[in-house]
């Protein structure tokens, strides 16, 4: 049943990599990607591509730092955790709620709740 959450594990493994390459081969072709507090959805592959190579090219280094996963009975697997891009020599961190449905091994829907006005805040060094 943990096999998903081993997916997952390694998934958020890649991201301090900052390996894009790597971190893509985790999606299925037809995958999607939301930010929910972002539009649009990023829907197959490009899109996915275009938004990772933009958060591993503004960031000199990325942690996800996971609290809490758990994986349902169906397989999809929900994570708590803290994602923190190192920009311009200090981090800025985001709490975040991840949703992954997978389709084998690879990821086919992946859905992040976050607060966009608090990572803005962060972003632009506010308290």
């Amino acid at each position: 049943m943990a096999r998903n959450s081993d997916t997952i594990d390694r998934f958020i493994a890649a991201w301090s990599k900052k390996d894009v390459d790597l971190i893509m081969s985790f999606f299925t072709q037809d995958a999607v990607y939301i930010n929910v507090p972002i539009e649009p959805p990023n829907v197959g592959q490009e899109m996915i591509r275009k938004t990772i190579d933009g958060f591993v090219g503004m960031a000199e280094a990325i942690e996800f730092r996971v609290h809490h996963q758990g994986e349902s009975p169906k397989g999809v697997v929900l994570n708590e955790r803290t994602d923190r891009f190192k920009i311009g020599g200090r981090w800025v961190e985001a709490g975040v709620v991840g949703v992954f449905e997978l389709e084998g091994d690879k990821i086919k829907a992946w859905r992040d709740y976050f607060d966009l006005a608090q990572f803005t805040k962060a972003m632009t060094g506010g308290a």
